[in-house]
């Protein structure tokens, strides 16, 4: 199974890529895929899943075929193949 991981604004500076090209034997869910990505690109880790709670930051919009993920399963939504999943990190100003 074929999945395509674009990366946007300082996601693609720090994982010195455009995009990730990924062949997936199994079925695989966001979450799942999540941490293949970070296993493939170990820089992205601080990025995308918080250090102490092991878990899944809030501030990347993930979305799969251009629909945002809560809109679809959440971190449970499964890919098939030839999906795109675009990671876009979330400027907070205060």
């Amino acid at each position: 199974m074929a999945i395509t991981v674009k990366f946007l604004g300082v996601l693609r500076h720090i994982s010195g890529a455009d995009q990730l090209a990924l062949n997936i034997e199994e079925a695989i869910s966001i979450k799942k895929l999540m941490n293949e990505i970070v296993r493939e690109m170990p820089a992205l880790k601080q990025s995308l899943i918080h250090q102490q709670l092991e878990d899944l930051r809030s501030n990347i919009l993930i979305l799969v075929n251009g629909r945002e993920i809560s809109a679809l399963n959440d971190f449970e939504t499964n890919l098939k193949d030839g999906d795109t999943i675009a990671l876009v990190p979330v400027v907070h100003g205060g």
